[in-house]
């Protein structure tokens, strides 16, 4: 068997999307008729397309027999990669076509705010709103406004700290609370000294993170005069959520953000257990809209039920002064 001469010239232009699909189909068959037929070219043509491929790779794709062919080494390395990639591509294209001229809001924010306030609420934006789509991409690191696929941002920061134009949701406090069946199970509760009975539940990275200081058991101890205090048990979660489940399925006390459980408070399936005690936080919860989205009539009505709902997680924890929407990070 005589094998094609290797190819010594390498180029570094990119490659044609069109003779990536006909190097997958003459994959997909191991044939060049069958893979004309497939891409409705003629099989002169489709040879051609992937000579002109191998030249620009710089090496053989396939071996060439009398009625088949067969990929070489180089050619099954590259048809791992490429036949995802164009699958992708594909079902980017099919999305962009199913969405274009629907409404639609895209939101980034992080996974423990989405889980446990928005997502949960969202029901009724929907019901009202049924011809607009809803995209969430959780996710703990920033996202760009001005170069991101996405309207608007829910962000949590002190002020002033890193976002301009940021509308205010609402502040922050810290409340002791735990599963109602945990503290009838236990020891009573009456001062901050008690907690030392159970297990208590925080963040395990909350001392590596500047932000995270102000939520810790710690700083809550301090405040309360027991700075020397050490529980039962620690029991460390890498999320919000995470803590809070543990709390609601009776795993220890969780020092909890409040507007994040203002819904279990309420519904009852956590209690505040020292309410005397809730620590304050400075971190804010804020609304960025993006410099191409503000204008949009879904995204105005997605705001503006936002606030709403905002305003209402401000009365179910109490938050006095009311803060006016209109504030801005410095």
């Amino acid at each position: 068997m005589n094998l094609p001469a290797p190819i010594t010239h390498l180029r570094t232009r990119p490659v044609a999307v069109g003779h990536w699909r006909a190097f997958l189909a003459v994959a997909r068959h191991l044939n060049f008729r069958a893979a004309a037929e497939e891409l409705a070219l003629t099989q002169s043509a489709v040879s051609r397309q992937i000579q002109a491929l191998e030249d620009e790779v710089g090496v053989p794709l396939f071996l060439r027999h009398t009625r088949a062919v067969e990929l070489t080494g180089a050619g099954a390395q590259l048809h791992r990669a490429v036949a995802p990639a164009v699958e992708r591509l594909d079902a980017s294209v099919r999305l962009v076509r199913q969405t274009a001229g629907r409404k639609s809001v895209a939101i980034t924010t992080w996974a423990s705010f989405a889980s446990m306030w928005l997502i949960p609420r969202m029901e009724a934006f929907q019901r009202d709103n049924p011809d607009i789509d809803i995209r969430i991409d959780a996710t703990d690191a920033p996202v760009d406004l001005e170069t991101a696929d996405v309207d608007l941002a829910l962000r949590y920061a002190a002020p002033g700290a890193h976002v301009q134009g940021a509308q205010r949701l609402y502040g922050e406090q810290l409340a002791v609370v735990a599963s109602p069946w945990l503290i009838k199970s236990g020891p009573p509760i009456r001062n901050p000294a008690d907690v030392a009975q159970f297990t208590l539940i925080e963040a395990g990275d909350a001392h590596r993170t500047m932000h995270l200081e102000w939520l810790t058991w710690r700083r809550w101890f301090e405040q309360n005069g027991q700075s020397k205090l050490q529980p039962k048990r620690w029991l460390y979660f890498n999320y919000a959520h995470q803590i809070v489940q543990a709390a609601l399925t009776g795993q220890g006390l969780a020092l909890a953000r409040m507007p994040l459980i203002a819904d279990s408070l309420a519904s009852g399936d956590l209690v505040e257990v020292l309410p005397g005690y809730r620590l304050d936080s400075p971190l804010v919860y804020w609304l960025l809209v993006g410099p191409r989205s503000g204008q949009r009539p879904e995204i105005k009505a997605f705001c503006a039920w936002l606030l709403q709902e905002a305003q209402l997680t401000r009365e179910a924890v109490g938050e006095v002064p009311d803060p006016d929407l209109n504030d801005n990070l410095d």
